[in-house]
């Protein structure tokens, strides 16, 4: 009987999902900013991609300006303007807290919802400003 009493007064590791663990905002943009920088530097690739057919010649700039200008290009174009916006607005988060500045639970939220607000206003944006 003591044992199983000790083992359901052990903490739980927040891995355990389910019953147990509720999912937060805060692992929520923890986890994405991890996930946006990753695609930031795979992103580079396509850039690198553009440059080096820029490099190339006509006919090969023709030819990823097709692709780039197809859906799947404008949808990685998109995806890619996303992350940068969204690391960039979580990364000057985490500067502000190297400042030892909004660590109260109501502040680490407050900006978590800004960062999300603003990257999604900032990439709207500059799509816009790119049709117009």
């Amino acid at each position: 009987m003591a044992a199983k009493t000790a083992d359901a007064q052990r903490p739980l590791s927040p891995f355990m999902l389910g019953q147990y663990y509720r999912f937060q905002l805060t692992s929520l943009l923890s986890i994405t900013h991890r996930i946006t920088g990753v695609i930031l530097s795979v992103g580079t690739v396509f850039l690198a991609a553009w440059l080096l057919s820029a490099a190339t010649g006509p006919a090969s700039y023709g030819g990823f300006v097709r692709f780039a200008r197809g859906w799947f290009g404008q949808l990685l174009l998109f995806g890619w303007s996303w992350a940068l916006f969204y690391h960039l607005c979580n990364g000057i988060r985490h500067m502000l807290w190297d400042t030892v500045h909004a660590f109260e639970l109501k502040d680490v939220y407050l900006g978590g919802w800004i960062v999300v607000a603003a990257s999604l206003l900032l990439t709207a944006g500059i799509w816009v400003l790119a049709y117009l």
